[in-house]
């Protein structure tokens, strides 16, 4: 397996997306700030980084905040579960609903805290490489855990069948035939994280992103990237996913003849576990197609020296516990710098000493043992200094 994976993209198109995706609805954000809790997650400028690797800044929006769930996914789960509450008349009674989904972690917790926040049922399906940490903070959230022997892709098989024999509703992060509605909702419901981080830059003054790296499982945070920074009349930053070399399935779809839909041709075992994803999302891929530059492919070492860089702080820049997953822009952009034969898509991409860098910290130590493996030392409790 290669180190890195580039990939140019051939099919991008000039010009805002097609018209049903220019805008989300205009309730994404007011639903996030009505539930308890809510303010938005830090966007943090790492000066001392830009400077080493060479570029005008990096910007990191930190999502391991969210919510105290420690990653971005209850933005698009709970959004979706309240556009199918809003939808449907069979939740009126407390307890009447179960919600199923697959997930490697992130995306399970998400569902399983929307549930118990509605006061209903969930079902969380795991593949069974998910350690034991990511399952205990689903439990934790009142939901019942299913351990499935198979990859992701198959977990999200065995909870589409289950689903149906027992009556429950799926809330899948993933696209597939027959089932694309919840999967645009939570797409929308990512849609906030980028609302927040253009805010933010305004309040200071200070120009949006050239580059924006976002980290690809199936793509629903590719696509809804993609979708903010697409809008007619919007400076269109250069987009690159990153996604690891061992679940490459965005990829190996942009680099077939026909820019069509492709199995990842690792084993999907990196420990960038949220993005363990063989195939892409139906909804997402043609956003991506469209409207995305560039596709890259990591090996998990890239990751291991984001994550240790990001906790760091060398420089005099902040600290930022960022998991494996939450690493994966960083990740990608180490490659570029620093690998010589990535010199060629680095000038591509514009990754020179003017260019302002976002990346997005999806989520933050889910698996704290694997963190302290990696980092040498543990998290801090939140709020400690």
């Amino acid at each position: 397996m290669e180190r890195y994976r580039y990939c140019k993209n051939p099919f991008v198109v000039d010009g805002p997306l097609a018209p049903e995706w220019a805008l989300p609805p205009d309730d994404v954000q007011a639903f996030h700030r009505s539930l308890p809790g809510y303010q938005p997650t830090p966007l943090l400028e790492l000066p001392a980084l830009a400077r080493e690797l060479g570029l005008g800044a990096v910007l990191v929006k930190d999502e391991a905040q969210r919510f105290g769930l420690n990653a971005f996914k209850v933005l698009g789960a709970s959004y979706a579960m309240h556009r199918f509450m809003a939808k449907s008349s069979a939740g009126a009674r407390p307890g009447s609903l179960t919600f199923a989904t697959a997930t490697d972690g992130n995306h399970g917790r998400a569902v399983a805290w929307s549930a118990r926040r509605l006061g209903h049922k969930a079902v969380i399906f795991v593949p069974h490489n998910t350690v034991p940490a990511r399952i205990e903070s689903i439990r934790g959230e009142g939901a019942e855990v299913v351990v499935v022997a198979g990859t992701y892709d198959e977990t999200v098989r065995r909870a589409a069948a289950d689903a149906a024999q027992h009556g429950w509703q799926v809330i899948s992060d993933t696209a597939y035939p027959g089932y694309v509605e919840i999967p645009r909702w939570i797409m929308e419901g990512y849609g906030t994280l980028f609302a927040e981080t253009t805010a933010e830059l305004a309040a200071r003054g200070q120009a949006p992103p050239d580059v924006v790296f976002l980290q690809a499982g199936v793509g629903g945070l590719a696509c809804a990237g993609t979708i903010a920074y697409r809008r007619a009349g919007g400076r269109v930053p250069t987009l690159v996913s990153v996604e690891p070399t061992d679940a490459d399935c965005l990829l190996e779809s942009i680099a077939s003849p026909d820019g069509a839909l492709r199995e990842a041709r690792g084993k999907q075992n990196s420990i960038m576990a949220g993005l363990n994803c063989g195939t892409p999302s139906l909804l997402a891929w043609p956003v991506l197609r469209a409207g995305m530059h560039g596709f890259l492919a990591v090996e998990d070492g890239f990751a291991e020296d984001a994550m240790r860089r990001l906790a760091a702080g060398a420089g005099g820049d902040p600290r930022i516990v960022s998991g494996e997953s939450g690493a994966a822009g960083l990740a990608g952009l180490l490659a570029l710098v620093r690998e010589p034969g990535l010199t060629d898509a680095r000038r591509e991409l514009g990754l020179g000493p003017a260019a302002r860098v976002l990346l997005i910290n999806t989520e933050g130590d889910t698996d704290p043992v694997n963190y302290r493996h990696i980092v040498g030392a543990s998290a801090p409790a939140p709020g400690a200094a």
